[in-house]
Formats: C-alpha cells, sequence, structure tokens
C-alpha cells in the first residue's frame, strides 16, 4: 500500500477526511477541489474585509469523528465545547426559558429543567414526554416521515412551537414531511435520551476555513480551482479527466462530491452499483450576519421560537449570526430584505439591542446545505462494485444524518473501502500465484 496513488475528487470535510485516513494507511494522496476555497459547505471567506463562515456550524459532543478529525488536523484546541447541555430558548413577548442537563443519567438528566421550562404548559410538557418515552422504548409504528410520527404522537402546535421546530428543524434542516423517520429517532435518541454529555454545543472559535487548511497539509499534492470532468476505470487504474483535455491516473479515487456532481463523474452510476442519485434533494441555509454598536448581547446563543431566523450565535461582541435553517422560503428575497428581517427579530427577542445602530450585515446562501433520499429511500454505500472507486459524502449512508459528523464519517469509510479492496484483490492474487 505504500506506493499506492489515490484521488480524492471534492476538499470539503469528507474529502478531507477521507484523505487524511488514505495517508493514515499509506497511501500517497492527491485532493482535487474545483473551488478556489478548502471545506466545502463548511467553509468561510471575507465579506469586506471580515472572514465569515459560510453559515454557523455547530456540532455535538456526541460527534466523536468530526472530534478526531479535528485532533488528527491539530485543531482541537479551536474548538469549544459546553461542560453541561445548556439552550436558551426566547420568545417574543420576552419570556426566557432554558433546558439544561443535570449530572444524572439520561434520561432524566433533563427532567428538572424540562419540568421548568417557561414555553410548555403542564399538558403539552406531559405530551412531548409521552412522545420521548416512545421514541426511547423504539416502539414501532407505521410511520415514514417524522411528521407523521409527531401526529400520531398528538403533538400539537403548542409542542411543535416550543421544542420540536427550535431543536430538530435547525439539526435536520427540511420540513418533517421531507425527513425519514429513521433520521428523526437517530438524532432524538443520540442527542437527547442516550447520554448526558452527548448534546452538549461544540463550535470553531475560529472560521471553519482554517480547519480545513489545516487538514489538507497532509496531502501530497492539492489541487484547488481544478475541475475533474469524469472518471473513466479500466485496466487496474482509474483515469481522470480534467480541463483542457488532460488525464491523470490513480491506482484509486474516491469521490466526495453532491449527489448530482457524483452521477455526472461516474457516467453511468449503475455500472457501479450506485443507483437514484438523481432522488435526493438539496435544502437550503443561509446566514445572516450582523455587526452592532451595543457589545455583547448576554448569551452565547439562543433559540427563537416562532421566528425565520431560528436560532441567533454571538460571534464576538457586536457581531451576531443569525441562522435560518430549512430556507426555501427566504433564500430568493433580497439582501438588503434579508438583512433588515433578521435586524428586526433579533431587536425582538433582545430588548438589549434595541436602539442599537446596526453598523453593517452580510449575508451568506447555502442553497445545498444538506441532501435528503425521498422519505424511506436507501442512501447510498461509500464502496461501489469497482473496488477502484468509492464515494462520500454527509449524503452518504453512515447511520447519520446529513451533518458535519456524517461527512467525516463517510470519508473514513470510503478511503478504508478502497484500501480494503485493494489488499483483498492483492492477497487473492498472491494466493493464486502461490497455487501455480
Amino acid at each position: 500500500m505504500a506506493l499506492q496513488r489515490v484521488a480524492v475528487v471534492g476538499a470539503g470535510l469528507a474529502g478531507l477526511a477521507a484523505a487524511g485516513e488514505l495517508q493514515e494507511l499509506g497511501a500517497h494522496v492527491e485532493l482535487f477541489e474545483r473551488s478556489r476555497l478548502l471545506g466545502g459547505r463548511a467553509t468561510s471567506f471575507e465579506i469586506d474585509g471580515v472572514e465569515v463562515d459560510n453559515g454557523q456550524h455547530v456540532f455535538l459532543a456526541c460527534c466523536t469523528e468530526f472530534l478526531r478529525f479535528a485532533r488528527r488536523a491539530g485543531f482541537e484546541d479551536k474548538l469549544q465545547i459546553q461542560p453541561n447541555f445548556e439552550a436558551l430558548v426566547l420568545a417574543r413577548d420576552g419570556k426566557r426559558g432554558s433546558l439544561r442537563a443535570a449530572r444524572v443519567p439520561a434520561p432524566f438528566h433533563l427532567l428538572a429543567s424540562f419540568a421548568s421550562y417557561a414555553h410548555l404548559s403542564a399538558g403539552a410538557k406531559l405530551r412531548i414526554a409521552r412522545a420521548l418515552a416512545s421514541a426511547m422504548f423504539g416502539r414501532s409504528t407505521e410511520s415514514t416521515t417524522f411528521e407523521a410520527w409527531l401526529v400520531l404522537q398528538h403533538q400539537d402546535a403548542e409542542t411543535r412551537r416550543a421544542f420540536w421546530d427550535p431543536f430538530f428543524i435547525p439539526a435536520l434542516n427540511a420540513p418533517f414531511d421531507q425527513v425519514g423517520l429513521d433520521d428523526a429517532m437517530f438524532t432524538l435518541r443520540t442527542a437527547f435520551l442516550s447520554d448526558p454529555g452527548a448534546s452538549r454545543f461544540g463550535f470553531s472559535t475560529v472560521p471553519l476555513a482554517h480547519l480545513a487548511a489545516a487538514a489538507a497539509q497532509r496531502v501530497e499534492a492539492l489541487h484547488l480551482s481544478t475541475a475533474v470532468l469524469g472518471i473513466e476505470s479500466a485496466n487496474d487504474a482509474v483515469t481522470l479527466q480534467l480541463p483542457g483535455g488532460a488525464t491523470q491516473s490513480f491506482d484509486a479515487v474516491v469521490l466526495a462530491v453532491p449527489p448530482r456532481a457524483t452521477a455526472k463523474l461516474l457516467g453511468d452510476p449503475e455500472r457501479f452499483g450506485v443507483r437514484d442519485l438523481g432522488a435526493y434533494r438539496a435544502f437550503p441555509i443561509l446566514d445572516v450576519h450582523l455587526w452592532h454598536d451595543r457589545g455583547k448581547a448576554g448569551f452565547d446563543f439562543a433559540a427563537a421560537l416562532e421566528s425565520p431566523l431560528q436560532w441567533i450565535f454571538e460571534k464576538a461582541p457586536g457581531y451576531l449570526s443569525c441562522s435560518f435553517s430549512a430556507a426555501d422560503d427566504y433564500m430568493r428575497l433580497a439582501t438588503a430584505e434579508l438583512e433588515a428581517l433578521a435586524w428586526s427579530e433579533v431587536q425582538a427577542f433582545v430588548p438589549t439591542l434595541r436602539g442599537a445602530t446596526l453598523v453593517r450585515s452580510a449575508v451568506t446562501r447555502n442553497p445545498e446545505a444538506t441532501w435528503l433520499p425521498k422519505p424511506g429511500g436507501a442512501r447510498a454505500a461509500q464502496a461501489t462494485t469497482d473496488r477502484r472507486v468509492a464515494i462520500a459524502g454527509s449524503w452518504t449512508n453512515t447511520g447519520w444524518p446529513d451533518t458535519m459528523e456524517s461527512a467525516i464519517r463517510s470519508g473514513v469509510s470510503a478511503a478504508r473501502a478502497v484500501v480494503g479492496a485493494r489488499s483483498a484483490d492483492r492477497n487473492v492474487r498472491i494466493l493464486e500465484g502461490s497455487r501455480s
């Protein structure tokens, strides 16, 4: 394996994770990225001289592979994780509520704060508790979507407004009738019901492009602003077709790009045992960045009930990032309109900012923030029927919803798929030679 040359197409987190794992396994890796930026959907860039993330990316303490990836890149000291889970939830009428984890075993760690949670009546809390019990004990239902499950669990407008919407729309980034039940149940059980420490929020204290740059330093060669137009797998090699008629050949390739781009690169996906790539749907996220003259807002982050911006993050004193998840209804609004809407909403939910002056603002749009198959549809595996070709991406089958953790896991699995397949093939050849 020490002399094997592997190409990785796509320098998002999945591609960077694949490249890092391949390097650890002894391969020589070349990384190709059509953009000038590293990090894919988890990147950052300058706007008027200020570096901002392409969306507010958070992770949870249960994202063990993301944390390992950061450690491998020497980036762990740039991550901040809550010592205990706590989430502030704001209402437009000024009421504040919070959920926090106590140091008791799951699922009882949220019981005390849930009992005093200001945004729910006693009856609503009981309805949610019954739904959580159903999820925890895995009671079978005929539901295929999260929406159908919520209806079956008698979740009404009150419970959705104050619990399901603020926590699960951002986590799943799609309308609930578009989310498969497996993804929703995995998120619910992993984040809220399995471990008191699992749901602790984490985020990078520096722009995420720095994590991508640190991870990319380990590859043999990095080709930015270099589009791969297609691949051809034959004669024990994979040939990449590059602009201008150029080609490069490798022993294997990992395609770490979105579903439609994967289909285009494969040409005939079914020849590789990859199906239904056209059935995936993209869901957008947009963020509005607001700089004001009032200093600290008084919290690191908070949910805003019944607001399009959903979560408000304080990136620095005087700098807020407002996150719109499942943002189809807002993607086509003019930048100035979005900036005015977000500033108005922030002032409505944060009284200390009423009367503050908005100094500057910016909008970042990500139309393909997450990809989901049709509810009930299967996600693609990382290994293909061609031992020289693997695919990676947060949208593939990792057991996780489309998240940064899923991206890292997919890259690691794809790397191991091509290395394992070649090792097995080499062992077969050695065995056949010894028999002859």
